[in-house]
């Protein structure tokens, strides 16, 4: 699907930097964290709305999560990321 190949990692022949790119687009900064533990990169986002209308309240919700392993001999203390 279109969603798999634009969130899918990234071949390390492309940038033996960059382990993964997501797009996270409808996502404030704020509602996004990532931890490194246990040889992952966890990705979790949660966005919420509410709004009131004439027929009552209506309430919009989405959360994605994401689990990254790291390669083999990359330390948990040397990953990095920026949103």
């Amino acid at each position: 699907s279109r969603q798999r190949r634009r969130d899918r990692t990234l071949d390390s022949a492309c940038d033996d930097q960059l382990l993964a790119m997501m797009d996270m687009k409808g996502f404030d900064p704020k509602e996004i964290s990532v931890a490194v533990k246990d040889g992952k990169v966890k990705v979790l986002a949660e966005h919420e709305e509410k709004h009131t209308t004439a027929s009552g309240k209506e309430y919009n919700y989405r959360k994605t999560m994401r689990e990254i392993s790291l390669p083999i001999g990359v330390r948990e203390d040397d990953v990095t990321y920026s949103l």
